[in-house]
């Protein structure tokens, strides 16, 4: 098993990276400092948002999935999406990356 970095430390690092690459992210719910999930919502100020959500590739590495389908959404359905995971996991954070270019600043393929 790969050892992960605690949750509240990868989100302050995609923050870091994201701002360095000029556009904005924040954390737009704080879950548990050592073990919770993060979620990714891409926000392209339009009005539209895809949510990403990690997973694990059959080779044991980390994959991200598009929660809320293969294109993009209406910002208030991924906040609906979110808000209903919420309810399965409190722990949950989520960091939200708003770049008009739809970047994910990921390291990790996503599907």
């Amino acid at each position: 098993m790969t050892p992960r970095l605690k949750a509240g430390l990868w989100a302050r690092a995609l923050i870091r990276r994201v701002e360095t690459a000029g556009a904005a992210a924040f954390v737009a719910r704080k879950g548990d400092e050592t073990a919770g999930m993060v979620l990714v919502k891409l926000s392209t100020l339009d009005g539209r948002a895809c949510v990403l959500s990690p997973s694990t590739a059959l080779d044991g590495g980390r994959l991200w999935r598009r929660a809320t389908g293969a294109a993009a959404v209406a910002d208030a359905e991924a906040e609906a999406y979110i808000a209903r995971q919420v309810t399965y996991d409190p722990d949950l954070w989520v960091i939200e990356i708003e770049d008009r270019d739809g970047r994910d600043f990921l390291d990790e393929p996503i599907e």
